[in-house]
């Protein structure tokens, strides 16, 4: 059983003209033996766009890439012809199968964009690349699942059959019971959570990792939204 945070001020950062990308797991340049993956999850970035800036047209395969934006607005186009601009509230999820050239640039008159992606190994490789992107509710103080490879609950379906993805927006003082797969990742995308047996108090950018400890319970100081992954292995 274990229980480890992850500082954002222990990440590995990457800038580049108009961005600024931090990586929770060795990503390019920056290797650590100890943390390249989580599961199925081998990239967790968050990146900060101003208005314009982004990632041009670039390639991927054998990859479900899940983008949750925060703030702003992301323009997407990829090679199977989906064009969409993603706002707060909607999940987006690319089945970069056989492979794909997609880009992602933050709208120009949006202002700076905020999102956190994240990368996972899917289940079966060489598949028909896929896009998708939907709307999702997210009552208050409830962990919503938001992309999921075997839940029917879940907004949109991922080609990861063993994770879910998680959404919560907490109200200042509001508990969230976590759900009870052996693996799960907790981000602090805004807002802090109070201090507790097992940390400090975690605030944006900060992290759990949890092995085998289920059902743990969460409490926000103030208002706070959390991305939660879960693992059934």
């Amino acid at each position: 059983m274990a229980v480890e945070i992850r500082r954002s001020s222990e990440r590995f950062s990457t800038r580049d003209e108009g961005r600024l990308t931090r990586h929770s797991f060795s990503f390019g340049g920056h290797y650590d033996p100890g943390n390249v993956g989580f599961g199925p999850l081998v990239c967790h970035d968050d990146h900060r766009l101003r208005a314009g800036a982004g990632f041009e047209e670039h390639r991927h395969a054998d990859v479900e890439i899940v983008t949750w934006v925060l703030e702003g607005a992301l323009e997407h186009s990829d090679g199977t012809g989906s064009a969409a601009l993603v706002r707060p509230g909607t999940v987006q999820v690319q089945s970069a199968g056989s492979g794909i050239e997609h880009r992602e640039m933050a709208a120009p008159d949006a202002g700076p964009t905020r999102f956190v992606q994240a990368w996972l190994t899917p289940d079966v490789p060489g598949i028909e690349p896929s896009y998708a992107a939907a709307r999702v509710t997210l009552p208050d103080g409830q962990l919503v699942p938001v992309a999921s490879g075997h839940r029917s609950d879940a907004t949109v379906r991922i080609g990861s059959a063993a994770a879910t993805f998680w959404v919560a927006r907490l109200p200042g003082g509001a508990t969230v019971t976590l759900p009870d797969e052996p693996r799960q990742h907790v981000f602090v995308t805004r807002g802090a959570l109070t201090r507790s047996s097992l940390a400090e108090p975690l605030a944006d950018g900060d992290a759990f990792r949890i092995t085998d400890q289920p059902g743990l319970e969460l409490t926000a100081a103030v208002p706070t939204e959390l991305l939660v992954w879960t693992f059934t292995s």
